[in-house]
């Protein structure tokens, strides 16, 4: 199964618990500040780790799927690695969270981690060219974070 597909049935997989455990389609465990939190911290670890382009976007005005999206891009499977242990060590050390569901991480060219309420997507160059996220995603409220 292609990181793609993989992406699709987690999203689907994704929006059918939240909308099954909440009819309001509102997680009941997200917090506002939690995920805003959760996404920069992302962010962060990110930048430690050279990542290039990283995007935090606030989607919880148009999706029910996650409150923030965080989408960056590393040159290298391995640097892909890299970039997803640092975001999961960081966000594990400073907010005791773990990713529900990580996908990608072995041998794919876009990384996906799923914290619930916040979706990271890393991947190689062309990945991001080709699918184009943040033009898809471009009407979301881009949050701006320092390193």
């Amino acid at each position: 199964m292609s990181i793609y597909e993989e992406y699709k049935s987690l999203m689907f997989d994704h929006a059918k618990t939240k909308y099954a455990s909440d009819p309001a389609i509102i997680s009941a465990d997200s917090d506002p500040d939690t995920s805003k939190e959760t996404a920069l911290a992302a962010a962060r670890a990110a930048d430690d780790r050279k990542a290039d382009n990283i995007l935090v976007l606030c989607v919880s005005e148009i999706s029910y799927l996650a409150d923030y999206f965080v989408i960056v891009t590393g040159f290298s499977q391995a640097q892909l690695r890299a970039i997803s242990q640092a975001i999961s060590d960081q966000i594990e050390v400073e907010l005791e969270r773990l990713p529900l569901r990580i996908a990608g991480q072995n041998d794919g060219n876009w990384v996906l981690m799923d914290y619930g309420d916040v979706i990271v997507h890393i991947l190689l160059p062309e990945e991001r060219d080709f699918y184009k996220l943040e033009a898809f995603w471009g009407h979301a409220e881009q949050v701006h974070w320092q390193s």
